[in-house]
């Protein structure tokens, strides 16, 4: 956790949204040394408390700062690609004030001293909240389990195998009972190693066109209604870490019908884009799973409005020029997206497929909640975790502007509308927007 600011500093004549109280309204935020001490309409009723910094808004939205529930950082063994620090500052910018970070890191993050080492680090270079999640299995793969209770201890928050599926249903099963044991959260990224094959992009028409080979929807349904099972099976915290077909969300609505403990994620890209995007070999589009027919897109739109999606991530994979700039099929999956998490989903807001208070809950509040993380409120007596935003400021993605030591976003040159003006963690000013 960061340092608490000392003082007060109010924010006034702002648009208040805070998902954790339902609150959407016309108030008042009033932070007394790092701490909110008052949010909402009756906020203002308080008086303005002596020596206070006093910003006015002008109807601005003041709401609780992201967290990011899927982040890749090279840090340690990957420094050229993202550090601690360098994701640090890309999050202040994007409004991302706590991320949970995956364990793909060189050496992987399957005991306890890595933890430590993830804190340590973050707490002497970050200007955000990290929080790690531990490997499922040592090494990555698949097979022999780590010490959940240990590095649950030392303060892993999730346990998942970053980008890798766990293959085997028994040592799925294993997991899940272990980490009930802890009350920890599973998190798997599914994809069948096999029906994926080769495939670069999502199976259809045009993967034809472009003579690329794909990977069916298929792929993710099968494992991801295995997972379901073991999970009403073992009674366990499972959380599907990126779904992106209507395949997936309807199993997820029927695990969740049945009473499973099941939530789901989805990446901002696979709300904003489709394989349409791709174009022409574009490999900054090629991700994990792969970019979708618009139809999908669609219907994970809708399962964000209804329910069946928990939370947005950025799912932030940095990947340097000699991973991206190859032949489509050689290059790597993943997408940076600190940066542009919210702008992105500001879209729908604005084209009205999502209400704002909803969207804040997937993109804050839900996170939070799910991996038992501070923040994601306006809660009196919680941290003062908040990001001042223009709902409706113009801006274009530029290469140049982009904080992250890699580059390889899906949306340069896109024009977003929504930019966060302003990032506090513990009532400290992270960032400013120029």
């Amino acid at each position: 956790m960061r340092t608490p600011a000392v003082g007060t500093t109010v924010f006034e004549n702002a648009r208040v949204v805070d998902p954790s109280r339902g609150l959407d309204e016309r108030g008042t935020v009033i932070v007394v040394d790092g701490v909110i001490a008052a949010a909402g309409a009756s906020a203002a009723n308080q008086g303005m408390p002596e020596g206070a910094t006093v910003i006015d808004c002008r109807g601005r939205a003041v709401m609780p700062g992201l967290v990011d529930g899927r982040v890749f950082i090279g840090e340690p063994g990957g420094e050229h690609r993202e550090t601690i620090a360098s994701a640090s500052a890309a999050a202040a910018a994007g409004g991302v004030t706590s991320l949970v970070m995956m364990p793909d890191t060189n050496p992987i993050i399957d005991e306890v001293s890595l933890v430590e080492f993830v804190l340590r680090t973050a707490r002497d270079t970050a200007m955000i909240n990290i929080h790690p999640a531990a490997a499922v299995t040592r090494h990555l793969e698949g097979q022999e389990l780590t010490e959940f209770g240990l590095m649950r201890e030392a303060g892993a928050v999730a346990f998942t195998d970053g980008r890798n599926s766990i293959r085997s249903p028994l040592v799925m099963r294993r997991a899940l009972t272990y980490a009930r044991d802890f009350g920890a959260v599973v998190a798997n990224e599914t994809q069948d190693a096999d029906l994926a094959g080769a495939g670069v992009m999502n199976e259809g028409l045009f993967a034809s066109w472009l003579g690329l080979p794909g990977i069916p929807r298929e792929a993710e349904a099968i494992p991801l209604e295995r997972d379901l099972l073991l999970a009403r099976l073992t009674g366990s915290a499972y959380h599907a870490a990126k779904i992106s077909t209507s395949l997936s969300a309807g199993a997820i609505a029927r695990a969740k019908n049945d009473g499973a403990k099941v939530t789901a994620g989805i990446s901002i890209n696979h709300l904003s884009l489709n394989e349409n995007d791709v174009g022409e070999y574009r490999t900054f589009f090629r991700l994990s799973p792969p970019l979708r027919a618009e139809d999908d897109r669609l219907a994970m739109v809708e399962a964000v409005r209804d329910g069946t999606i928990d939370i947005i991530v950025s799912s932030h994979d940095p990947q340097d020029v000699d991973t991206k700039r190859l032949p489509f099929a050689d290059a790597a999956d993943g997408a940076i997206g600190l940066e542009t998490l919210l702008g992105a989903a500001l879209r729908l807001h604005h084209n009205g497929d999502v209400p704002l208070l909803r969207l804040v809950e997937l993109l804050s509040t839900a996170p939070a909640r799910l991996f038992g993380l501070p923040g994601g409120t306006l809660k009196p007596g919680s941290p003062a975790d908040l990001i001042l935003v223009d709902l409706d400021e113009p801006w274009v993605v530029r290469e140049a502007d982009i904080r992250s030591r890699s580059k390889n976003t899906c949306f340069e040159g896109a024009r977003l509308q929504g930019r966060v003006l302003q990032t506090l963690v513990a009532g400290r000013t992270i960032f400013t927007a120029a």
